[in-house]
């Protein structure tokens, strides 16, 4: 396998390359570190003559079918075209789309053997300087590939660790990119030697974790073809890729990408709520007398009453990227719902409409002669989740010092009492149990830059942001694994 740049030294990361990627091939490292002029680095080419060279009528067309096969999945799936990308996303992804495609355009070699990169360089290479030919060149034989973003050194450069190929991490020098990117984030783009160095190139899809598994596993796919290596797997995915980031923006913009909710029935959750007035004439003792009568409602106050199921969960509609939403007991009995005296009405609050519309019918029964019929309010969960959110915290009366010291003290305890928990992300074993064989410590590596990286992201003003778990890698054992 031929490497793509000269790397600077760093240990490996503990994130495995996909092993049905990298199964059987070899690697020669090179580790020669030349100094190099890093201020000029980023202007060192331009590419303007190539890219109105792919404008030329006889690249024209080809460029427009690149485009077409880079977006053609997402919008299928979203149910749009290209001329309604701007209305659902916005503008900003475009010139992403159109760099992907077109570096892919630049880095294949077409069945009559033609290429544009090098049928730019035969023709109009000589006007070029030589450390553009040298990009152009690069960017030729080089392929996109999903990286992990690790050693940040914001608006210089930044470590990234090839999650396909079992390259050492490549340190890239790249201004931009390096600003917006935080520790462990998942990034496809193409790497390219230029004067001894690594660079990115004008094109990098952010991937959050899921995505990016899952466009794992579509190379893993890929690789069991006869005689695929992982450069040839990689250099036939570029439009793959693409689509996939594209996919994920646009089912975040159509709200698509919302996880599926459900109770312990399997049914969709829609928090319901019916009112039954009391008729005139009638008295709460009455109505509670009523409720106590009824086998299911468990009273937990003189006007408060849990509904519990009497049999297991039905399990229906039950769907493999659901979330499962259960309330029970002490002894485990489940929660269907809960009943309430407020004043003269009886309340019911449920989760879905078809305990709604079973609790209604049980209530009915009960209360018949009693209450008039319910009133029905019904909560979006979007906007009940929205309006939490929107909720300012009291204030606690605390400097902005004082109350970051008391939160990082608060995280200290809670992750200290975590590192001996079950934790489902490590197959129900504790952070310790699991650190102790080598199949473990990958699950415990993957749970602890997850943490981290959902750390940076709520940024160095929020008094949880930038949480060091330095200490948790040292208590583990792990901090070898830190790169």
């Amino acid at each position: 396998m031929e490497v793509l740049a000269r790397q600077t030294r760093a240990p490996a990361s503990h994130v495995p390359p996909s092993p049905c990627i990298t199964r059987n091939f070899a690697l020669t490292m090179r580790t020669t570190e030349p100094e190099v002029d890093l201020a000029a680095l980023a202007t060192l080419h331009t590419i303007d003559g190539l890219m109105s060279w792919a404008g030329r009528e006889e690249w024209r067309g080809v460029l427009a079918d690149y485009v077409q096969r880079h977006t053609a999945q997402a919008f299928a799936a979203a149910g749009i075209d290209l001329h309604e990308l701007a209305e659902v996303i916005g503008d900003d992804y475009f010139p992403a789309i159109w760099g992907a495609a077109f570096e892919d355009l630049v880095a294949t070699v077409h069945p009559d053997g033609r290429n544009l990169a090098d049928d730019y360089l035969k023709r109009r290479g000589w006007k070029e300087s030589v450390s553009t030919r040298e990009y152009i060149s690069g960017l030729r034989h080089a392929v996109v590939s999903l990286y992990e973003v690790s050693g940040l050194v914001p608006g210089e450069s930044m470590l990234l660790r090839d999650l396909v190929r079992p390259d050492e991490p490549i340190r890239v020098f790249e201004k931009s990119g390096s600003r917006g990117l935080r520790q462990w984030d998942r990034v496809a783009t193409r790497v390219i030697p230029i004067r001894g160095r690594a660079i990115i190139s004008g094109t990098l899809m952010q991937f959050d974790h899921d995505a990016s598994e899952v466009m794992l596993a579509s190379l893993c796919q890929r690789a069991t073809e006869p005689s695929s290596n992982p450069n040839s797997v990689l250099a036939q995915s570029a439009a793959l890729f693409t689509n996939a980031w594209l996919d994920a923006a646009l089912k975040a913009a159509q709200g698509r990408n919302h996880p599926q909710i459900m109770n312990s029935d399997g049914e969709t959750l829609d928090f319901v709520t019916l009112r039954f007035p009391l008729l005139p004439g009638i008295t709460v003792a009455q109505a509670r007398s009523a409720l106590g009568s009824i086998p299911a409602l468990r009273q937990e106050t003189a006007s408060f009453w849990n509904w519990l199921s009497v049999s297991k969960p039905k399990g229906r509609s039950r769907q493999a990227k659901a979330h499962t939403f259960t309330t029970t007991m002490d002894d485990g009995a489940i929660v269907l719902g809960n009943v309430e005296i407020k004043g003269r009405r009886v309340s019911l609050t449920v989760n879905s409409e078809a305990r709604s519309a079973h609790g209604q019918a049980m209530l009915e029964i009960a209360l018949s002669g009693l209450v008039r019929t319910p009133l029905t309010e019904r909560t979006d969960l979007d906007k009940m989740l929205a309006d939490q959110r929107e909720t300012a915290p009291p204030p606690t009366g605390l400097s902005p010092e004082e109350e970051r010291a008391v939160i990082r003290q608060a995280l200290d305890d809670h992750y200290r009492g975590v590192l001996d928990e079950r934790i489902p992300m490590l197959g129900n074993r504790s952070p310790r149990a699991a650190a102790r064989t080598a199949k473990g410590r990958d699950l415990v590596v993957g749970w602890l830059k997850s943490l981290e990286n959902h750390s940076a992201g709520l940024g160095t003003d929020d008094p949880m942001g930038g949480y060091d778990f330095g200490w948790m890698w040292r208590e583990l054992g792990l901090e070898e694994l830190r790169r």
